[in-house]
């Protein structure tokens, strides 16, 4: 572009009103002016003044015609008028013969928010602190393997309650390896919990707490959180984070959503590397957080924190598990219950691990692979072959043998259970293609 297309105002070749309208000229001849009376110059002065104003009258009654003309005739006859304290009207640009649309400003109360003390009041009894006090082990200098106590610090989210238990939903991550879980709530009170089950698929589980053992002012202080609904988020839209950030107790953080349905891939507890879709937001996502409540502006739990990118060159990048992902897995984990011995089932298969590294080589599905089909067991009956991937169990992610064994022990002899199975198809030219395959389980014993 060429930069003297554009010149400021003040420059030698702008318009010189002096220089374009001269009153007197030099006679061509040299000779002298007419000399000016006195009188002259009055009555010149008065009609020229005279003159002017009129010449004012008609100049304003003109431009507001054709403003009339052109805001109400040529402009479809649209009202251009400006109401009182309106900011004013830009006309549309035009491409070609197209008129572009201008952007509606948004009239929603969620474009003008900057406070949201009343949100976080009104959630943050809903919100509790989860310190995991675990047992991990490691390798000496000399071979030994030797165990140690560790001390880690999450977030949980009240979401539901019975007569007998007080419901919370966290990360698996939070209370993995746990030798004893505390709860504590917005009052400060602590109190003993258990794992009532856990999804480390999907990276979820829920802690139960018995409502005998929580002392009844805390009772009337706490709240269960109102779920949400996931699916009809928009990017851009604000969002507020809430959880227990680097174990220094409750913390408020706000931003935005950033993006939907991420595919971000971890590493588990076990060393497994798990995939999901999460919600992507700058919020700020601490260690702590996991397991906190990610909310909308109107207070309603959409997603359950629980990763962050970290990195020295990367802010603002934290993911939540969607509730409309989360729900179904916490009321399925709430409902269950660990089955009797004697009530131990039977499926008949034998399964190995398909990790992220062996999939991505062999272009195959996570899952655990069938490499081996108990002849007459209630897999064969129910038509699982030997190179099946099983992805899914009752809808759980199915990312390793220890998945697939922890859905197992929930499930009841003479039960039915809903596989998801992936299969190589000679019609789809060597692809792997989804069915689902509904077994009925035997007696183990």
């Amino acid at each position: 572009m060429d930069d003297n297309r554009y010149q400021n105002i003040n420059q030698d070749d702008a318009w010189d009103v002096q220089a374009e309208y001269q009153p007197y000229t030099q006679p061509e001849d040299g000779g002298d002016q007419p000399k000016k009376k006195r009188g002259d110059s009055r009555k010149k002065l008065t009609r020229y003044a005279a003159l002017a104003l009129v010449f004012g009258l008609i100049a304003g009654t003109a431009f507001q015609g054709s403003t009339y003309f052109f805001g109400r005739v040529l402009d479809g006859k649209e009202e251009t008028a400006h109401k009182s304290g309106s900011a004013p009207v830009l006309s549309k640009a035009k491409d070609s013969d197209a008129d572009i649309n201008s952007i509606p400003v948004s009239t929603e109360e969620s474009a003008a928010i900057t406070d949201v003390s009343g949100i976080a009041q009104n959630v943050m009894p809903a919100i509790v602190a989860i310190t995991n006090m675990s047992v991990n082990s490691y390798q000496s200098w000399f071979g030994q393997i030797q165990d140690y106590e560790r001390e880690t610090a999450g977030s949980g989210i009240i979401v539901t309650q019975d007569e007998e238990y007080l419901y919370i939903a966290t990360n698996n991550h939070v209370v993995a390896n746990a030798k004893s879980l505390t709860v504590q709530f917005c009052d400060s009170s602590t109190v003993s919990a258990e794992v009532k089950g856990t999804d480390s698929g999907c990276d979820l589980a829920v802690l139960a707490v018995r409502i005998a053992d929580i002392e009844s002012e805390t009772m009337g202080t706490i709240k269960v959180a109102t779920i949400g609904d996931s699916k009809g988020l928009r990017v851009g839209e604000a969002a507020v984070a809430i959880g227990n950030a680097l174990g220094y107790g409750q913390s408020v953080t706000t931003g935005v959503i950033s993006a939907l349905d991420r595919e971000v891939s971890i590493e588990d507890e076990n060393g497994q590397t798990i995939t999901n879709d999460l919600i992507q937001t700058d919020a700020a996502i601490n260690p702590g957080n996991s397991g906190g409540a990610l909310l909308n502006i109107r207070g309603e739990v959409i997603g359950i924190n629980s990763v962050k990118y970290s990195d020295t060159k990367v802010e603002g990048m934290g993911y939540a598990i969607p509730m409309d992902t989360a729900t179904p897995i916490i009321e399925k984990l709430i409902r269950r219950e660990l089955v009797d011995k004697s009530q131990e089932p039977y499926i008949g298969i034998r399964v190995v691990d398909v990790s992220s590294s062996v999939a991505g080589t062999y272009n195959m599905p996570e899952g655990v692979y069938v490499y081996q089909v108990i002849e007459g067991s209630p897999a064969q009956e129910a038509g699982i072959a030997q190179g099946d991937i099983i992805t899914k169990f009752d809808g759980s992610k199915i990312a390793s043998k220890e998945d697939f064994e922890e859905q197992m022990r929930y499930c009841a002899a003479g039960s039915t259970a809903e596989l998801t199975v992936s299969r190589l198809s000679n019609e789809e030219n060597g692809k792997y293609v989804e069915q689902q395959i509904i077994v009925t389980l035997g007696y183990k014993n």
